[in-house]
């Protein structure tokens, strides 16, 4: 099977999403159902962790997700690093998508923060997938920093625009060959999706652009096929891009 593997787990699907900005817990539910998704990833900060209420893990089962806690509203490495380890303690994960948020208009990572967070982290025994820019340097570093994937942006958080930069996105592919790259933020269609894909990128993460839709199952369904279609593309080969134009039908051989 084509598998994604991080940090040697497989998953069958290579969608990855949020669970947040759904109307209620029956339609998070029937998204992720919908999505095929395997992964999903939950704010810590967000989550009712003594369950004496209605929590949203009440609509998440454990036994077929895969729990990948974030650290979403955080603007320091200290605090990224405490909500991690407070993740973990209760039994969430001892894996991280570590966010450290640097501007609150654009949302866009602190990532001297981030490197710093994940560095710690890593020693510290956690699975580590960081959310970046698409800045290359930045990416080499948290592959040093030890994270199990490597996950830049394809836009602002939650802005639907789509890959803005998708040149940055081939050199850090190119720059990065074995370690799992994933498109995280931006996604608004499923033709970002597919493009994603096509780009050798190995996984997408995405919460608005299926929550945010008119029908968020729907969409879901429409990102899980985009998903597939931009992989078996990517795996198939491109035909090369020529400058004029080339009959579909060989003119050799046809009489005139």
């Amino acid at each position: 099977m084509d598998s994604l593997v991080i940090a040697g787990r497989a998953f069958g699907s290579r969608l990855i999403v949020g669970t947040g900005k759904y109307k209620d817990g029956a339609e998070t539910a029937a998204a992720l159902e919908a999505s095929g998704a395997e992964m999903v990833t939950v704010a810590v900060r967000r989550v009712n962790l003594d369950r004496s209420k209605e929590s949203l893990l009440d609509f998440i089962d454990p036994k077929k997700y895969f729990l990948l806690p974030n650290t979403a509203g955080c603007y320091t490495a200290e605090d990224a690093i405490r909500v991690a380890r407070l993740g973990r303690e209760v039994g969430l994960s001892d894996w991280v998508k570590i966010e450290v948020i640097g501007n609150e208009k654009t949302l866009y990572p602190d990532v001297a923060a981030t490197i710093e967070a994940t560095r710690i982290l890593v020693k510290e025994g956690f699975t580590v997938l960081p959310y970046t820019s698409d800045d290359p340097v930045v990416a080499l570093r948290l592959v040093d920093a030890g994270a199990a994937a490597v996950m830049p942006l394809g836009a602002p958080i939650g802005s639907g625009l789509g890959i803005q930069n998708a040149a940055n996105l081939r050199i850090l592919r190119e720059l990065i060959p074995s370690l799992p790259l994933i498109v995280d933020a931006g996604v608004g269609t499923p033709s970002d999706a597919a493009l994603a894909l096509e780009l050798g990128y190995d996984a997408v993460l995405m919460n608005t652009g299926i929550a945010g839709a008119q029908d968020p199952v729907r969409m879901a369904a429409a990102m899980k096929h985009a998903v597939l279609a931009g992989r078996e593309g990517f795996l198939a080969g491109r035909m090369p891009r020529k400058l004029y134009a080339s009959a579909s039908s060989p003119l050799e051989g046809i009489s005139r």
